[in-house]
């Protein structure tokens, strides 16, 4: 009995022109919110790893606003308010280092709206 070889495709290293722009769309995140993430997400389709990381740095910048307006709402909340900024930065520092690497970041706890 003949025994198939399978080939799996392994994930291939995104080059650097796509390190870049990802660690772009991180930085971007830092200073501009969703818009940089939203105009690349729409724009550059045919980059797998720049979509990806667009589309999550775009459902971070969403999970962040959703949390403001939650946290601005509450009483106490508002006293809390000022984590917000402090995880944005965190995260897309984060996400600036994986993607200066080429790995993939996931944000531990954003909603996942955009698939």
């Amino acid at each position: 009995m003949d025994n198939p070889v399978v080939e799996t495709q392994q994930p291939t290293e995104p080059n650097q022109d796509a390190k870049t722009r990802s660690l772009l769309i991180w930085l971007g995140t830092i200073f501009f919110g969703f818009f940089v993430s939203l105009i690349v997400y729409l724009v550059k389709k045919d980059d797998d790893y720049v979509q990806d990381q667009a589309r999550e740095a775009l459902n971070w910048s969403i999970t962040a606003i959703l949390l403001s307006i939650a946290l601005f709402i509450t009483v106490i909340g508002i006293f809390l308010l000022w984590i917000v900024p402090i995880l944005n930065f965190i995260f897309c520092i984060l996400g600036v280092i994986a993607s200066s690497s080429g790995k993939p970041f996931r944000v531990p706890f954003a909603l996942r709206l955009i698939k």
